[in-house]
């Protein structure tokens, strides 16, 4: 059988990407665990300092993206996703890889991520090279009120 692999294509994102954010976003997370952001959230983020947006593409379809901030020498992944119609192609990982890249450019030594225990995203993580620092128990409100656990993970980019 004769397959084609598709490029996944990075780019920065910006304000006009929020409507794209919005539709992976909400096809992404369950809204029983309470992850997804507002559009205002996002907004409000991407008008920090430090701030960046990266949106991953397939065949000229956004289908993931990657907020991220830096601050000091330090950085966090504050949002990551990928559309469930594209997830196994490696998007998740080249998003995440460019975010390592650009927090190492912008000076951070060390990363930081926050995940609900549970989340298959977890692999990704751990193939990454993030590790275990923390735990937050019911930091998730989920649509029916019950919480979950959130794990906070760290790796160094030296």
């Amino acid at each position: 059988m004769n397959m084609k692999a598709s490029l996944i294509e990075l780019r920065e994102g910006g304000t006009q990407d929020l409507a794209a954010v919005g539709r992976i976003m909400h096809a992404a997370f369950d809204p029983q665990y309470g992850e997804a952001w507002t559009s205002a959230q996002c907004m409000g983020m991407l008008a920090l300092s430090g701030v960046w947006l990266t949106i991953a593409s397939v065949d000229g379809k956004d289908c993931g993206f990657a907020m991220a901030r830096a601050m000091l020498d330090e950085a966090e992944l504050l949002l990551l996703a990928t559309h469930p119609d594209s997830r196994g192609r490696g998007i998740g990982g080249a998003l995440l890889r460019a975010v390592i890249a650009e927090a190492r450019n912008r000076r951070a030594v060390k990363l930081h991520l926050e995940v609900r225990a549970g989340n298959d995203a977890m692999q990704l993580y751990h193939r990454e090279g993030f590790g275990k620092v923390g735990e937050r128990r019911g930091y998730y409100r989920g649509t029916t009120g019950q919480s979950f656990d959130a794990l906070t993970l760290a790796r160094s980019l030296r």
